[in-house]
């Protein structure tokens, strides 16, 4: 049996990714892929209880630390329940969000530093990382207008206008330290156009 296929979609608050992992998907079934669609946090019923936290506006003290530790406990479960079997069954993991998302997050933008956040996680990462990357870059501005237009912000939506810029920042440089795993996608124009920069590139990867 073939092995699966790993991809996640990254990207600031308001960057059009769960449009774009959809679509994807979408054009995958029709090919005949099997996909399994996850996100984070979330994707488990435990996942899913963590994100209620972790979202939740009013929750104002939570520390970097608390966070940066729930968003792992949320991965561990979603690695050892869903992508892990999804593997190994041969099917196309799409997932909204991943570790590079604690990186740009916690890391970069929150000051905790990569080494502490990559330790944090490796327990829960169980050696499984995305075959490629989707990160749809957008400026920050343009995001969090589009985000406050969907819905209410939550907690990390509503942070301030420099801690989305420091995110993206934190993206990028991930990005630049890992290129050939990153797919770097401008998230400006149509929802169409922005699928055909993406899928140019995945290139061979499907």
């Amino acid at each position: 049996m073939d092995p699966g296929r790993f991809i996640t979609f990254e990207g600031i608050e308001g960057s059009g990714k769960s449009t774009q992992i959809r679509m994807l998907q979408e054009l995958l079934v029709e090919r005949g892929h099997t996909v399994r669609l996850l996100r984070e946090p979330g994707g488990t019923p435990t996942g899913d209880r963590i994100r209620a936290i972790l979202l939740d506006s009013s929750l104002t003290e939570l520390t970097d630390t608390a966070e940066m530790l729930l968003f792992a406990a949320s991965r561990a479960q979603l690695i050892r329940e869903e992508v892990r079997p999804a593997l190994a069954a041969g099917d196309t993991v799409l997932c909204d969000r991943f570790v590079y998302s604690s990186l740009a997050y916690q890391a970069h933008a929150r000051g905790l530093g990569r080494d502490l956040v990559w330790t944090a996680n490796m327990p829960a990462l169980e050696g499984i990382l995305p075959d490629r990357v989707v990160l749809l870059d957008l400026p920050p501005d343009t995001a969090l207008q589009r985000a406050s237009a969907r819905a209410e912000l939550d907690r990390i939506e509503a942070e301030s206008l420099s801690f989305h810029k420091a995110v993206r920042a934190g993206f990028l440089a991930e990005a630049a330290a890992d290129p050939h795993r990153f797919c770097v996608v401008e998230a400006t124009g149509s929802p169409e156009d922005i699928h055909k920069r993406i899928l140019e590139g995945l290139g061979g990867l499907l």
